[in-house]
């Protein structure tokens, strides 16, 4: 196989109980998130990691593969890691398991990104900010890049500054959109890696693989998604796909 898509769904949140099963409009989110994966015409195969019982019932039901993994993992990257270690595949892509309204493209950029360039161990996606709450809320995590869009640096806080900035050339501003692809390789070995200090103090995992000095290709896409992490999240998810339908 070349792309295989993973989607990390532990039951644990603190947030929101058992939210890979929360309803949406008559289905559990983890179906949305699966079924759009299953769109993306890069990836030979979609597979659900999960450290519960329940969501690989509720993933069996509906017709899609899932995978038991340990329950001692911390984190979604160990998680597909035990799921893809024994596959023979070129690229995998980390699809989380909170966000229905994830679009096919977005998998599939993040994906080509790796296969179309050798070069890249990492890639994943950012959202150009219109919206100003956006930029100063500490759940919506920023991101900076170089010319050539590899990452400088990702924070839940505003960046860059925009104090100094010239209105007339206003500076571009953007949030991180937390979908990855991975080759093979590197995310065996990325999950090798001892956890950094701007990790730890950020919260944020792919500072480990920026603090240790590997490049993560940064893809600007026009689609956004809604991370469910509380019941009003659930809500406007909810609102947006009656929207559409």
């Amino acid at each position: 196989m070349d792309v295989v898509g993973v989607i990390p769904a532990r039951y644990g949140s603190t947030r929101l109980a058992a939210k890979a099963l929360a309803d949406i409009l008559g289905k559990p989110m983890i179906q949305h998130i699966y079924e759009r994966a299953k769109e993306a015409s890069s990836l030979d195969d979609v597979i659900v990691a999960t450290d519960d019982e329940r969501i690989k019932a509720a993933v069996d039901n509906f017709g899609g593969k899932a995978v038991l993994t340990s329950k001692e993992h911390t984190s979604g990257t160990e998680r597909l890691t035990e799921v893809v270690f024994d596959l023979d595949v070129k690229v995998i892509v980390n699809i989380q398991g909170d966000e229905p309204l994830i679009h096919p493209a977005m998998i599939n950029d993040v994906a080509m990104a790796l296969l179309e360039n050798p070069g890249l161990v990492m890639a994943t996606l950012k959202r150009r900010i219109v919206d100003e709450a956006e930029y100063n809320n500490p759940n919506v995590v920023k991101v900076v890049t170089t010319k050539d869009n590899f990452a400088l640096y990702f924070s839940r806080s505003p960046i860059p500054n925009t104090l100094r900035h010239n209105k007339e050339k206003p500076l571009a501003l953007y949030k991180h959109i937390g979908i990855y692809a991975y080759t093979k390789d590197f995310l065996l070995t990325f999950k090798g890696l001892k956890s950094s200090r701007l990790e730890e103090a950020e919260s944020l995992e792919q500072l480990r693989a920026l603090e240790h000095g590997y490049a993560i290709k940064v893809l600007e896409t026009g689609h956004d998604t809604v991370s469910v992490d509380t019941e009003a999240d659930r809500q406007k998810v909810i609102a947006i796909l009656k929207t559409r339908t």
